[in-house]
């Protein structure tokens, strides 16, 4: 008695094979956090450094800002500023994780800050505030 295989069988597995190969491993796949920054009242982001970086409210004070950031030069001409960094292999997504931006001079003095809430997949709008001493 001879068992053939029937062609759909033939055609899922090879099918099956061909997705596995193509498509990376999930666990390989990197997140990455991007946006943009804006001036309040659609204005010009002021001549300074922009630091971006995660931030979980919900820790203690100290703790707080996640290691992992990046900094974008702001030359005072551009009302939008793109980013991009790295998701840290060691943070899982939480719903209290804030994307922080601060504005500052080169002599450390803050201009502005902002924030908005993290969410996995989409990109984070922040609008910078001036910050009133």
């Amino acid at each position: 008695m001879s068992c053939t295989p029937d062609r759909r069988i033939i055609w899922i597995a090879a099918s099956a094979l061909a997705v596995s190969v193509i498509a990376p491993p999930v666990g390989a796949q990197t997140k990455d956090i991007r946006g943009s920054i804006l001036y309040e009242d659609n204005g010009k982001i002021p001549e300074g450094r922009v630091f971006i970086y995660l931030e979980n409210p919900a820790v203690q004070y100290k703790t707080r800002a996640i290691v992992p950031k990046t900094s974008v030069n702001s030359d005072g001409k551009s009302r939008v500023i793109e980013y991009s960094f790295s998701w840290p292999a060691r943070l899982k997504a939480s719903p209290e994780l804030r994307v922080v931006a601060r504005l500052e001079r080169d002599d450390g003095w803050l201009i502005a800050r902002g924030s908005a809430p993290f969410k996995t997949g989409a990109p984070a709008k922040i609008t910078l505030n001036q910050a009133l001493y």
